[in-house]
């Protein structure tokens, strides 16, 4: 009794962080293994690292995924990958029901926190449809991958990598298996608007999805209303897409990116770019030829990432959007911040900017220690010295769960790659979850004294 009583009094926030730690040992256990490398096999930090990027969803890579891993490893990857999007207790939820047996208080309560903003009685339903979406998602989007493939390379070999770029592409991991990404695909419409559809369907997260399927289905029968957060996702994602890809054609227009490009590259790349930089880290383009200027706006793409519930990281896109209207309505002296006609709680509000403020800060941080071992390597003579810039740019990547890089991922030292480790885990799980871990979910009233004025601004 008393054992069970622990047991409830365990955060969910705590499972979240365990289950993802416990995948991710494991990837690196599996990836160690001689049957998983083409040589010899890969080290220890560089395992480690590879089996965060996947379970966290990242796509940042110190070894080329194709060849240097064998199809053994390359299948452990995407494993990790598919595990690692979905959320090991989605998986494990969705398994305990199959075979009939029951789930804990812990596990809904767990599933609960992952998957809606308010609280459900068909949490068993949403777990299942989340499942059932996915599967059939990943399924459609390697069918037509396979198609695109099917044209260049033998049958198996197309079926192989439409169902690995699938997978990859939905949960928006990024990760690869030709050395350049898709840069030699810029021009393609099958394969573009198929991977960013996976991309933007796996970035708006679950609640979303089911949000919608609920609507259309049930919207001619009963009074169905899309809830706040899908409206708030799709008009911010439309906004931050549209936005995107006007902005990088632009900055780019004249340069090597795009000058010499056919039109449909010249939509496709800023378009693709767009989608890819804020979640999934994919890139028809080499990114470190991009401008500075484009690179900057790329970072900001990227701080914000996904959405909640989704398979991405970031401060996320409902984040952006209750900053912005919290801002406009405290510059027309409104108390209340207000979304489509609903009033929006204000503990959420403050929890809005604590998450921005604490997401600069760990960036930050990040970015400083890693200047710092690079100046102490770079006086030892061992390594070239590494632009702050591109650092900046990594650590973001790696926060957003992006992937994306400038090609520094595999030029780090052990203690730069382990910063980046952290990071991703940071931005995977949540800077919430780490939060009640650390502090607790309960609120703690704090001493109240008179207030006194103070200038700000």
């Amino acid at each position: 009794m008393k054992k069970s009583s622990r047991m409830l009094k365990i955060h969910p926030a705590v499972l979240v962080l365990s289950s993802f730690l416990l995948l991710i040992f494991l990837g690196a256990f599996l990836l160690r293994l001689r049957i998983s490398t083409v040589d010899e096999a890969i080290s220890w930090i560089d395992a480690l690292f590879t089996a965060t990027s996947a379970v966290c969803v990242t796509g940042l890579a110190v070894v080329d995924t194709s060849s240097y891993f064998t199809i053994f490893g390359q299948w452990v990857i995407l494993g990790l990958i598919q595990m690692g999007g979905l959320g090991v207790m989605t998986v494990s939820v969705a398994l305990f029901t199959w075979i009939g047996r029951a789930v804990s208080i812990r596990h809904r309560l767990v599933m609960q926190d992952l998957l809606t903003h308010t609280p459900r009685h068909d949490i068993y339903r949403l777990v299942k449809s989340v499942i059932i979406s996915t599967l059939a998602t990943e399924l459609a989007g390697a069918i037509l991958l396979t198609i695109h493939w099917c044209r260049e390379m033998p049958l198996s070999r197309a079926i192989y990598n439409g169902i690995f770029h699938s997978v990859s592409a939905f949960c928006n991991a990024g990760f690869s298996l030709f050395p350049d990404s898709f840069e030699r695909y810029g021009g393609s419409w099958l394969l573009n608007c198929t991977i960013c559809a996976l991309i933007i369907i796996g970035g708006i997260g679950f609640p979303v999805v089911y949000d919608l399927y609920s609507w259309l289905l049930y919207r001619k029968t009963k009074r169905m209303r899309l809830s706040v957060q899908t409206k708030s996702v799709l008009l911010t994602t439309v906004i931050l897409i549209l936005g995107g890809a006007v902005l990088f054609a632009i900055l780019e227009y004249k340069s090597p990116i795009l000058a010499d490009k056919s039109m449909s590259e010249h939509i496709l790349i800023p378009l693709f770019q767009s989608v890819s930089c804020r979640t999934a880290g994919f890139n028809t383009i080499d990114i470190s030829q991009l401008k500075e200027v484009t690179i900057m706006m790329m970072i900001f793409l990227m701080f914000i990432g996904a959405s909640p519930g989704s398979c991405g990281g970031g401060v996320k896109t409902t984040t952006l959007a209750l900053l912005t209207v919290f801002t406009i309505s405290r510059i027309r002296h409104k108390k209340r911040v207000n979304m489509f006609k609903k009033s929006i709680p204000e503990a959420t509000v403050t929890r809005s900017m604590s998450l921005i403020l604490i997401a600069a800060c760990i960036i930050s941080l990040v970015v400083f220690m890693l200047l710092f071992s690079d100046s102490y390597i770079h006086s030892q003579g061992e390594k070239n010295q590494i632009h702050t810039l591109q650092y900046l740019f990594e650590t973001v990547s790696a926060f957003g769960t992006v992937g994306l890089s400038m090609g520094i991922t595999s030029s780090m030292s052990t203690w730069d790659k382990c910063w980046i480790v952290l990071v991703m885990i940071i931005g995977r799980v949540g800077i919430l979850t780490f939060s009640y871990i650390i502090v607790g979910a309960e609120p703690v009233s704090g001493k109240e004294y008179s207030e006194e004025n103070m200038m700000i601004g």
